[in-house]
């Protein structure tokens, strides 16, 4: 029997009866089986199809399944960014929890902040199935999904639930319509719903399964999303307006991160994501599955989103802050991204490979890694790379 059919009963199961076949929380306390407990997911979740394994991770941590960290992150660690603190620089990156259901489980994984969506106003299924694919001998993933999404009504609903209980600090990434006539509205009508409960704001332009998004990125375009969006925020935010940012393309040229780069100063954007998945193709992939249509991501992302995080803190002299996401496997690579300008980082597919304790891993190595360093918090080595070249 294959893996699918032998696992889809137990997560209906899981699903219908509360989760109740997982072990409750007070039944893991102890290092050892929160480790234990963690891996044996894992385990599971790799044999099913990508697809239902995505959905049954996102049940787990929607039901509160998850062991809770057991030791607080170390005050070293600690970012400081716009007006939150955030207690380590390890975010989940958007695409994951595409519907903000499972927010306060992301937590319990012990990251510090969380990206939820992409959003679109109203719902859409996204693309037909196949399109999730792993890349195992690559350690990568290939994602066609398109922007599937439950609407911005569903998304705004579960948010607020999550917030009962809100443990960490969070980003809203949104997107647009398939077939919309006029993205920057659809960029609006989410900023107008969203902006009085959300942690920052992140527009994606970027997506490499939306068929002509990426030209978004483009100067007059890109300003104009940008101001329209600053207008909207200007209009929805009461005695807080969040952070505005732009999630961009690792595909891009260093005279169009230039660009890219200049309208974020002039508009006064506050931050960049960068950056998305590619539609390129590395020869050195090895996977059977290499060839499939989709954004990549994992190991093969690692130097094209390197390229393009030294190139925006190198243009803006890093005067706008930058979350750095692709190719990130380990605590060397976060704590790279962080010497190269990052202030924070995300995280993806190297959980699929590694499991989530793969969190904790990085967070205790990067305490080692500033101290060996010598400084004496991780917000010190923020650009330090570039400081060493001049």
């Amino acid at each position: 029997m294959v893996a699918w059919e032998r696992y889809r009963g137990l997560f209906l199961a899981m699903s219908n009866a509360g989760m109740s076949a997982i072990p409750r929380r007070r039944e893991l306390r102890g290092k050892n089986n929160r480790i234990e407990f963690l891996k044996g997911c894992t385990a599971l979740f790799r044999l099913l199809p990508p697809n239902l394994s995505h959905k049954a991770a996102i049940k787990v941590l929607k039901y509160g399944l998850v062991p809770l960290p057991l030791e607080p992150d170390d005050p070293k660690i600690s970012i400081k960014l716009w007006d939150m603190e955030f207690s380590n620089p390890i975010g989940m990156a958007a695409g994951f929890d595409k519907d903000s259901e499972a927010l306060d489980g992301l937590f319990s994984l012990g990251f510090g902040f969380a990206e939820v969506g992409t959003v679109t106003p109203k719902p859409q299924k996204g693309n037909p199935k196949p399109n999730l694919f792993r890349l195992q001998t690559d350690e990568a993933l290939i994602n066609r999904l398109g922007f599937p999404s439950k609407g911005l009504e569903e998304f705004k609903f579960n948010l607020e639930r999550c917030l009962k209980n809100q443990r960490g600090n969070f980003g809203v990434n949104i997107g647009v319509n398939a077939k919309t006539q006029d993205g920057a509205k659809d960029i609006e009508r989410c900023i107008l719903q969203l902006a009085q409960i959300s942690g920052y704001i992140a527009i994606n332009v970027s997506c490499p399964n939306m068929p002509g998004l990426s030209s978004w990125q483009s100067g007059n375009k890109l300003t104009e999303i940008i101001l329209r969006a600053q207008d909207a925020l200007d209009a929805a935010s009461g005695n807080r307006r969040p952070p505005l940012l732009v999630k961009i393309s690792p595909d891009l040229s260093d005279d169009e991160i230039f660009e890219i780069s200049e309208i974020g100063l002039k508009t006064g954007l506050d931050g960049f994501v960068a950056c998305n998945t590619t539609a390129k193709r590395k020869i050195t992939l090895s996977d059977e599955q290499k060839n499939e249509i989709g954004g990549l991501s994992g190991p093969p992302l690692e130097r094209s989103a390197k390229r393009v995080l030294v190139e925006l803190y190198k243009n803006t002299s890093g005067k706008i802050p930058l979350i750095s996401c692709g190719g990130i496997r380990d605590a060397a690579d976060v704590y790279d991204r962080i010497r190269n300008g990052a202030s924070l980082t995300q995280i993806y597919t190297a959980l699929i490979y590694n499991g989530p304790g793969l969190i904790n891993e990085i967070k205790s190595s990067l305490t080692k890694l500033i101290h060996a360093d010598g400084f004496l918090k991780l917000s010190d080595a923020i650009g330090a790379d570039h400081r060493l070249k001049k």
